[in-house]
């Protein structure tokens, strides 16, 4: 097996590499004046298993694009069988049909990916796993929420309180309480079907004095971090921090919720950022480890 590292993912998959002993495939590529993308594999593939490393955060459609052209590249150039590790997969959360003459755009994404030369994919705490069900090829779902976790073990807030932003988010945070060993809870959270706004509340939780760490998937605008966090402080925690897998952190997201008293924002390289401050290579390469030996 080799490791194709995609543009949208340079450290992580050489990072990846290097943790799984695999040999890296760097990659050529520049924009024509017009826009359209050129890319070329700098090394040999034929007679390879390859994984492609490429995350496909914004700008997501350029870097399907990428995703697409890299998995044809290796087909045409004799590897027998391409997985895309895509930690984060953009329009997972398009997965149903909500309006009348609406598609489906995860399950469009697929089929064009199948189409390219994709035989399986591995993605990292994708936001619904329902979204994996019908989709044309053999999926993996990792969780790197262990490994936020261990990271607030590591800086000595062990048995911290793992709070999820809702109930629907309450295996996250029991994931992470597996690792800090304290109290896990959830916040109830209701959303207005026509405002789209929602109402958090606190209750029945107790978290006066505690070091309380808010677990989730995606922090993308913030709005949710930031109602959580002002129930905190009004209940008394003694210290507010948030970690997610996937850092979008839209706009000014990351200065909002550190305005409202968050003390840390603490992501992963599934999205390059200031706050990436956990690598999933370990977890990747565990999983490509193991589809090599399988």
């Amino acid at each position: 097996m080799k490791i194709i590292i995609g543009p949208a993912s340079k450290e992580l998959g050489e990072k990846t590499a290097e943790l799984t002993n695999l040999e890296a495939v760097q990659v050529s590529l520049k924009t024509f004046p017009d826009g359209e993308v050129y890319i070329r594999l700098e090394s040999s593939v034929n007679c390879e298993h390859v994984a492609i490393v490429q995350t496909t955060s914004p700008p997501q459609n350029d870097r399907i694009v990428q995703l697409a052209f890299l998995a044809d590249a290796a087909k045409r150039n004799g590897a027998p069988n391409v997985t895309a590790v895509v930690p984060y997969l953009a329009y997972a959360r398009q997965d149903k049909v909500f309006l009348p003459g609406e598609g489906i755009s995860i399950e469009t994404l697929a089929r064009m990916l199948k189409g390219a030369g994709i035989d399986a994919l591995v993605t990292i705490n994708i936001h619904s796993e329902n979204a994996l069900k019908k989709l044309p090829f053999p999926t993996t779902n990792l969780s790197a929420i262990p490994l936020l976790a261990e990271y607030f073990v590591q800086k000595g807030f062990k048995k911290a309180f793992a709070l999820a932003p809702d109930k629907g988010a309450m295996y996250i945070a029991e994931q992470a309480q597996e690792v800090l060993g304290g109290d896990v809870g959830h916040l109830e959270k209701q959303r207005d079907r026509y405002t789209g706004q929602t109402r958090q509340t606190g209750m029945g939780l107790k978290v006066k004095g505690q070091v309380v760490i808010i677990f989730d998937d995606i922090i993308s605008t913030g709005g949710t971090i930031i109602g959580a966090a002002k129930i905190l402080r009004e209940m008394g925690a003694a210290k507010i921090f948030t970690a997610c897998v996937h850092p979008l952190l839209i706009g000014d997201a990351q200065n909002r919720i550190l305005e409202a008293g968050v003390e840390e924002i603490v992501g992963t390289d599934s999205i390059p950022s200031n706050i990436s401050k956990v690598s999933l290579a370990p977890l990747i390469a565990i999983a490509l480890k193991a589809q090599e030996s399988g």
